[in-house]
């Protein structure tokens, strides 16, 4: 199994396709690891040099003791693709996973040819839209109910929340793949981490525009109607240069449940090609 030492954390890694692909970095979000990626990096590995990894405290990654940061996971990020020794590298990026990219972007943008976020949950960047505020706090209380679940050395409840009752919707627990479920309690942890960074949802948008590649920003028709503020938000910090995209009947992961529209549209981009 591959591993990278890294910023004093051992990442695994797996890297697939042709030697001589663009290269393609998949950046997971919170709960989740570099398996996400599975319906989508059989096609993707066709043409680009894909390397999907486990973010530091999230499944075969190491996890540090003490207090983490989202600026560690963009060091993590900017080490592996220096790693790759191909040059500046396409990034297609979910949720905290996007936030990452977009953060390494605005602190590193010689490392990134190309960039696709979905859904960056930068909820700071929004924090002044008086109309968000009423359709944020049900959100708000129940992230809380997550983390309480977790102080209270009960991880899979957590879990169990956070897909029921922020990420996915009543039911979706029992509907995940069994693997999938043991995958987000072992993770569940790291979420807490991830919270407790002050900067968590933070981005200094002013410098984005130092990043001057090409720029995809998605939403999903089913997702929560922050994510859309805060993707024109972040377009806007790139001077009108982002494409934006919305997949229908798509939420917060489309790669995992409308992975051949993903796909198209990420290669799409990447190739410059028009889309319909």
């Amino acid at each position: 199994m591959p591993r990278a030492r890294v910023n004093g954390v051992e990442l695994f890694y797996e890297a697939e396709g042709p030697a001589g692909g663009e290269p393609l970095v998949l950046v997971h979000g919170s709960w989740s690891d570099h398996l996400g990626w599975r319906f989508v990096l059989p096609r993707l590995a066709q043409t680009y040099r894909v390397l999907a990894y486990d973010r530091r405290g999230h499944s075969r990654s190491e996890r540090p003791p003490g207090q983490g940061s989202r600026r560690e996971d963009e060091d993590d990020l900017a080490a592996l693709i220096e790693m790759m020794g191909s040059g500046p590298v396409h990034v297609a990026a979910n949720s905290f996973g996007a936030s990452t990219a977009l953060g390494l972007a605005a602190r590193r943008p010689e490392l990134l040819r190309s960039i696709m976020a979905h859904e960056p949950p930068l909820m700071a960047v929004v924090a002044d839209e008086a109309e968000l505020r009423p359709l944020m706090a049900p959100m708000q209380a129940a992230i809380g109910s997550v983390l309480a679940a977790l102080s209270s050395g009960e991880p899979e409840t957590a879990a169990r929340q956070f897909v029921e009752d922020v990420a996915f919707g009543p039911g979706a627990w029992e509907q995940l793949p069994d693997p999938v479920r043991r995958t987000f309690t072992a993770n569940a942890p790291t979420f807490a981490d991830e919270q407790a960074d002050p900067d968590w949802a933070a981005l200094d948008l002013g410098r984005l525009g130092g990043f001057t590649g090409p720029v995809l920003l998605t939403t999903g028709t089913e997702s929560p109607p922050w994510f859309p503020v805060i993707r024109d938000k972040v377009a806007g910090a790139f001077g009108g240069r982002a494409e934006r995209h919305i997949f229908e009947g798509a939420g917060h992961v489309p790669h995992l449940t409308h992975p051949e529209a993903y796909v198209d549209r990420l290669t799409a981009f990447i190739s410059g090609r028009a889309v319909a």
